[in-house]
């Protein structure tokens, strides 16, 4: 395969080939994808998706130096407008790769800000956002730092995505020791620890906002709701857009997420961004991604709202050939309504079987069934995060019918377990 073609060619880190939307979005902007694939996933090049016009073998994480030596040599004898990822992990990577290759991005420093959680804490504060109480703990010894915030608090690796090791204390007594487990936690599965925040914990339900940024001028497309988790770990379980807030809410968490952008540097290319409503009422980010969220599941979200190619303006963002204003102002009027079923583990130990999922490839409502787990595959216990059983994504005509067929998705679905683990391989 080759990438000498008239039109523009991203590099794309991390993405696996059953999670399609990202790939469908470059078939239709006319993008050439050069594909990075994940050291786990075992990709036939005589069956990739059409817009993948090559792979490229690159460890990004284990070997970043040779990655990135690898990327400028592929610059120089082939070169490529722009590289992306969806993959949190590889945010800074790919940022620091386009840095040094002079494409666009939005810089090494600003990855690493929105990335880790402590120095995200710190921009959002001396911008004067809404942020709780926090403390940084830069070694387990150091938990004491944090006994003076109002408890309950929340643990997080630094670094850490998704769910992992994120645990909540409920009083000083407790916090010694979920520290030690958090710790361990991120060693055990990041592979280093290099520290945690630790931070008030936020009442209230979490939504989740997908935007795009370009040339600093930020757009929120969709806000959806996440539920209302309330610990001690913090299971993702729905996502259904657009939520159901008043106007003067949702201009509060438009104005709060166009804010953090400028906080924290953001000025070009996708978001997924977290939040609560403290109280219900005031929006406090818990995290914000430069990336489009769950591997393309924003894109799924927030085009079924608005209408929107997300994922195609984020690529031609990044290949540097976008050229319309993204403008600001309120969101866009929903056309629809959008939601992801994330299945939840329901327990821990090795899968025998999972119910439910096989009949709802054929209901009209649904859109994908995309299976991470399958009978055999071990599933550890919190605050280790195996992944996701699934996910089942659908449209509707408003969230009301998102939220009854939720509803319906919570007594169909059901995963058996054995506690047979003494062969526990990776799930």
């Amino acid at each position: 395969m080759t990438t000498d073609s008239p039109k523009p060619t991203l590099v794309l880190v991390y993405q696996r080939t059953s999670l399609p939307w990202v790939f469908e979005s470059a078939e239709r902007a006319g993008i050439d994808l050069v594909l990075v694939p994940r050291p786990d996933e075992a990709v036939s090049e005589d069956r990739l998706p059409p817009a993948v016009v090559d792979v490229l073998r690159l460890d990004v994480e284990a070997d970043r130096a040779g990655a990135l030596d690898a990327l400028r040599h592929r610059y120089e004898t082939n070169a490529f407008q722009g590289i992306v990822t969806l993959y949190d992990p590889a945010v800074p990577f790919v940022a620091e790769a386009a840095e040094l290759l002079g494409l666009p991005g939005i810089g090494r420093d600003v990855a690493l800000g929105a990335q880790d959680k402590r120095v995200m804490r710190e921009r959002l504060a001396a911008a004067s956002l809404n942020v709780p109480g926090f403390v940084r703990v830069d070694d387990p010894a150091d938990w004491e730092k944090a006994a003076s915030l109002d408890f309950p608090v929340v643990v997080k690796p630094a670094h850490g995505f998704s769910s992992l090791g994120v645990t909540k204390a409920e009083s000083p007594q407790d916090l010694r020791s979920v520290v030690d487990e958090v710790w361990q936690t991120s060693a055990n599965k990041l592979g280093r620890t290099d520290g945690l925040v630790v931070e008030e914990y936020l009442d209230g339900p979490e939504f989740a906002v997908e935007s795009l940024a370009h040339g600093g001028d930020v757009r929120v497309l969709a806000i959806g709701y996440k539920g209302d988790p309330q610990g001690p770990h913090f299971e993702e379980g729905v996502y259904r857009a657009p939520a159901v807030l008043s106007e003067a809410v949702q201009e509060d968490i438009r104005r709060e997420v166009v804010a953090a952008h400028r906080a924290l540097g953001i000025t070009d290319g996708p978001t997924h961004t977290e939040l609560r409503l403290r109280g219900g009422v005031t929006p406090y980010l818990l995290e914000m991604g430069a990336r489009i969220g769950g591997s393309g599941v924003s894109h799924y979200i927030a085009s079924g709202v608005t209408g929107v190619d997300f994922a195609a303006q984020a690529l031609r963002i990044a290949a540097g050939t976008a050229t319309e204003s993204l403008g600001s102002g309120p969101l866009p009027t929903p056309v629809a309504a959008a939601a992801n079923y994330i299945v939840p583990c329901g327990g821990s130990g090795r899968i025998t079987a999972v119910h439910g999922l096989a009949e709802l490839r054929d209901d009209p409502r649904v859109d994908h069934v995309v299976q991470m787990l399958f009978p055999g595959d071990v599933v550890r216990p919190y605050p280790d995060f195996t992944g996701y059983p699934a996910f089942v994504l659908s449209r509707h005509a408003n969230t009301a019918e998102a939220e009854e067929f939720h509803s319906f998705l919570e007594q169909s679905i059901r995963i058996d377990y054995t506690d047979d683990t003494h062969q526990e391989g990776q799930a």
